[in-house]
């Protein structure tokens, strides 16, 4: 079993067709340009993924999909976004394909002080599957302190934490000595920093893992300058991925236009794109002009 993941693990988009169905083909061509671009490990059902959106069915399909296309030497994280521990412990369980599930604390109902820390310990102790914690108050309005980490940090099963509470290099900082595997998420905003502070990891969005290979390589060689220079060169994609309603029509655009899915379609409450955010990704993406993924969908 691959061990806890770290380096470049982007969350994988879920494809659907132009009727909303779960789009099986193209989320094996996913898979395929993510191993072909340099992916250490793979993310399902984080917000990227719409995992917000999914059925259980097809979290079950997804899961088996992924394991199946991508071997089992490849490390798999699962999102876990339940609003209860009992909830979270029946994602937890059926996930048990995953090497490690990344859980957002409950947000829902605000937990009191110290509910945090008992809800991850619990996760933790029932569910049988090494834990990542995702610390994202954006999304849930649950702050995570560097003292309830650091605690949980001693909790048998609790393996990492991905940091997405801006800014971002500053608390991966705070948090790198507590033993936890540290990765960054915000799409890969504070990339750079992000290494310098301490980070194991990346989480980013999945439609650009080829061009962040060579930055993170470069950055490993001493190369900073160029690793520094092409990251510049891709923050307006990384920025419009972050787009409040929209991120996920971005993403999956982006896939569409690369030929790695056949379909941008998302499902509500996720927005498809205004002519305001389309007009801003075509420029950006002519600008860049991306390769063509050449594998193509099954």
């Amino acid at each position: 079993m691959p061990g806890t993941p770290t380096g470049l693990i982007p969350i994988l988009a879920t494809p659907f067709t132009d009727a909303g169905a779960l789009d099986v083909p193209s989320l094996r061509s996913l898979v395929e340009f993510e191993l072909a671009s340099g992916a250490d490990g793979l993310a399902v059902f984080g917000m990227a993924s719409e995992g917000f959106a999914l059925t259980a069915g097809e979290r079950d399909v997804i899961l088996r999909e992924v394991r199946t296309v991508a071997g089992p030497d490849v490390p798999i994280v699962a999102g876990v976004n339940a609003t209860s521990t009992v909830g979270a412990l029946e994602q937890v369980r059926a996930a048990a394909g995953a090497d490690q599930v990344m859980v957002l604390p409950p947000y829902l109902v605000k937990p009191a002080p110290g509910q945090v820390a008992d809800f991850f310990g619990e996760v933790a102790e029932r569910g049988g599957t090494p834990v990542m914690i995702q610390d994202a108050p954006g999304v849930t309005g649950t702050a995570i302190d560097v003292s309830t980490v650091a605690e949980l940090a001693g909790v048998h099963g609790i393996t990492s934490i991905k940091v997405e509470a801006p800014p971002t290099p500053p608390k991966i900082a705070a948090l790198k000595d507590t033993g936890l595997a540290v990765l960054g998420g915000q799409n890969a905003q504070a990339l750079i920093e992000e290494y310098d502070n301490g980070s194991a990891g990346t989480m980013p969005a999945c439609e650009f893992t080829d061009l962040l290979r060579p930055i993170l390589d470069g950055l490993a060689a001493g190369r900073r300058a160029e690793a520094r220079a092409a990251f510049t060169r891709i923050l307006p994609l990384i920025h419009i991925g972050v787009r409040p309603g929209q991120a996920w029509a971005v993403h999956k655009e982006v896939l569409r236009r690369r030929g790695v899915i056949a379909s941008a379609a998302v499902r509500l409450p996720a927005r498809r794109l205004d002519p305001v955010t389309a007009k801003a990704l075509n420029e950006i993406l002519d600008e860049l002009a991306l390769p063509a993924w050449q594998g193509g969908q099954r």
